[in-house]
């Protein structure tokens, strides 16, 4: 006797509903805004449909390609290849307009530097947010210069070589002077005589200068005793 193995091959109706349901999810999920579940799927294909094997063949099938069938939360979904992610990314450089409180801070911290925050609010006619140092320290054009030797020692600020490259300044005393902004009417013409406007380039400040330790330091404590 002589033993025989059959194969039992799938009946072409089968194979031909099974190729028609793995388009159909296929479309489904390109098209889809956000993941879909196996039920959602089901509400839209045809009653009996194999969501499960259609779902199995595909993920199988973009497997290593550029662009690959992911579950997740049990939802799938079509994603770019974790190793392609570099190619969708893009760089921009955001510019971002500096507030008014901002810019007076800045110009008073250019002219008369080394100032403490008391210092500028004086200066200002009105309190200084903790907002705006920091963003003016975050973008680079301010620096903590040092402590000021005096009760409570609080934190000076002055300008830093990248507010001169940005405004295309030399050094400091290329900033504009009276006449300059008397020309470029931004001062009043009926300013006093004796208006000067400070060179802070000669400034010599009364402070210690400020370790590294804490140019990253929180200033709390600073702004309780100012």
């Amino acid at each position: 006797m002589t033993d025989a193995t059959e194969t039992v091959a799938a009946p072409a109706g089968a194979v031909t509903d099974l190729a028609q349901t793995e388009r159909q999810v296929e479309a489904l999920l390109f098209a889809a805004a956000e993941p879909l579940s196996a039920a959602d799927l089901a509400a839209r294909l045809p009653a009996g449909a194999d969501i499960g094997r259609a779902l199995a063949t595909l993920r199988q099938r973009y497997e290593g390609r550029g662009v690959e069938l992911v579950c997740v939360a049990d939802r799938w979904r079509f994603t770019t290849a974790a190793d392609l992610a570099f190619l969708m990314t893009e760089e921009r450089e955001e510019s971002r307009r500096l507030s008014k409180a901002a810019m007076e801070t800045l110009a008073i911290i250019a002219y008369h530097q080394p100032m403490t925050r008391a210092e500028i609010e004086q200066v200002r006619g009105v309190g200084l947010s903790k907002g705006t140092l920091d963003l003016l320290l975050e973008i680079g054009w301010v620096r903590m210069r040092g402590r000021r030797r005096s009760p409570g020692r609080p934190v000076t600020y002055g300008t830093t070589d990248a507010f001169l490259a940005h405004f295309g300044l030399a050094s400091l005393h290329d900033l504009p002077g009276a006449a300059d902004m008397r020309a470029a009417g931004l001062l009043d013409m009926n300013i006093p005589a004796d208006f000067s406007v400070p060179d802070p380039s000669k400034a010599v400040g009364d402070e210690d200068p400020v370790g590294d330790d804490e140019a990253d330091a929180p200033e709390f404590h600073q702004d309780f005793l100012e």
